[in-house]
């Protein structure tokens, strides 16, 4: 019963994503993560996210608060730019602060609807995000 509740989320999700026009969905990551991923053409994702059971990505707007809230002055970051389209297994989920974010409940395969931006760190200690950002 479970399981067809997910299916049902997840055709509903898709349904969500064309309504809104939600094209890309992006993921903070560690530089040496990256190498790995790019050798591997998979991610299964963080500790985390294999903790919960999904790998977690951020809408557009909530890039830069993901970025404050779990990696303060953090440095060698990469951000993933994925387009939600091709993800069968996308489902946008209430947080507890109430927001929607998305959740991927199967692991990533690497593709050309991928990007990868670096994301500097300035003196000051604040996350610039690329130029192709926005």
């Amino acid at each position: 019963r479970v399981y067809q509740r997910r299916i049902s989320l997840f055709k509903w999700s898709k349904l969500f994503l064309v309504a809104v026009n939600l094209k890309y969905i992006f993921k903070i990551i560690d530089v040496k993560v990256c190498q790995k991923v790019n050798q591997s053409e998979t991610y299964l994702g963080s500790s985390k996210d294999i903790e919960d059971g999904y790998i977690h990505f951020s809408g557009e707007d909530q890039v830069k608060g993901a970025l404050e809230k779990y990696y303060s002055k953090q440095e060698n970051l990469i951000l993933l730019k994925v387009e939600t389209l091709k993800l069968d297994h996308l489902i946008w989920e209430q947080a507890s602060d109430g927001n929607m974010f998305p959740h991927l409940y199967s692991s990533l395969y690497l593709s050309n609807d991928m990007d990868e931006s670096e994301i500097n760190l300035t003196d000051n200690g604040i996350h610039e995000l690329p130029d192709n950002f926005n």
